[in-house]
């Protein structure tokens, strides 16, 4: 039976790489996949997935307001699909992720989504929150802090290394732009742990 997952992390984390394992033994196995990304992340160039293991794939691209059922309906009229894997999936909208639920559900293909699932202000995405709510299954790709503990939190960096509390919940970046931390560190970042507390 086909299911919705959403693999989640922060940032870092290596979903792309796993995403792109996950195609690779598809095809080693015969089947064929479908890959979609986020059009927005063009850091790869548009309609590429990369990981920062230097590994890639040319992917589809979805952009907002467009249909996702209609879009994989298409698909499957040109061939068959063994499974589809969206990377950048917090870009999502919520109601593209039920789209994404009723293709798993009607058409039968299974769906493996791979996204975060807050942003640097600790809130959860749209999309995220909406994969939290409809996946069948969810997995956690970790990461670590620099203190060693599980990372689940990110901040966003400006040019001077200072952590940014506020601004636009989408701005396309990497290590050049946000670090991934523990929940504590994250808070002493955006100067919500006091001093004694280090």
């Amino acid at each position: 039976m086909a299911k919705l997952y959403f693999n989640y992390s922060t940032m870092n984390a290596g979903k792309s790489t796993v995403l792109l394992q996950a195609s690779h033994n598809y095809h080693e196995n015969g089947m064929v996949t479908y890959l979609l990304t986020a059009r927005i992340d063009g850091r790869a160039g548009t309609g590429r997935i990369a990981s920062r293991i230097g590994i890639s794939e040319e992917a589809d691209t979805f952009i907002p307001g467009e249909d996702l059922f209609q879009k994989i309906t298409q698909r499957l009229e040109t061939g068959k699909v063994d499974c589809i894997l969206v990377d950048e999936a917090q870009f999502l909208e919520p109601e593209q992720v039920w789209q994404l639920a009723r293709a798993v559900d009607d058409l039968g293909v299974p769906i493996m989504c791979y996204g975060l699932r807050v942003d640097f202000m600790g809130n959860l995405f749209p999309g995220s929150a909406t994969l939290l709510a409809l996946a069948d299954e969810m997995r956690e790709v970790r990461t670590i802090c620099h203190c060693g503990k599980k990372a689940t939190m990110v901040v966003r960096m400006d040019e001077t290394g200072k952590a940014l509390t506020d601004g636009d919940q989408v701005q396309i970046g990497g290590n050049e732009t946000y670090v991934s931390l523990c929940r504590r560190h994250w808070r002493k970042a955006v100067g919500d742990l006091a001093p004694q507390d280090d």
